[in-house]
């Protein structure tokens, strides 16, 4: 998490119950106009996803699952 979001974080977590209820539905409303389907990933995502790709990651659909044996 980044600096930004933890201060973020920290100032809504003084404000009265009733304001950090508003200042969650306002970022709730940010974040769906910048990304509606959740589909956009974030610059850490996406290093997560470069790694995984790279790490010898196999599809499930690409194996055959009838012969495992031949994975052995």
């Amino acid at each position: 998490m980044s600096d930004l979001t933890l201060e973020a974080a920290r100032m809504m977590d003084i404000l009265p119950e009733s304001d950090q209820r508003f200042a969650y539905e306002f970022i709730k409303k940010l974040v769906r106009a910048w990304d509606p389907d959740y589909t956009k990933v974030t610059p850490e995502e996406a290093r997560e996803i470069q790694d995984a790709e790279e790490s010898g990651f196999i599809d499930d659909a690409d194996i055959d699952w009838d012969n495992l044996s031949k994975y052995a």
